[in-house]
């Protein structure tokens, strides 16, 4: 009989987003730049999108 396979561990959890997105405020207008009550989707710069922790 073969051995069992051990299950791979799985990534940690990047510490900033859980999940490879963000969600950031974003400024709109003509000349003054005022920023907006809403938010919309970013990737995540820690991870880069992938929602693992960093290895470095």
């Amino acid at each position: 009989m073969a051995p069992r396979k051990k299950p791979a561990p799985t990534p940690a959890k990047c510490p900033d987003c859980q999940t490879g997105q963000v969600q950031e405020s974003f400024q709109v207008g003509g000349r003054k730049k005022r920023t907006s009550d809403d938010r919309q989707e970013a990737l995540c710069l820690n991870c880069l999108g992938t929602g693992e922790a960093p290895t470095d």
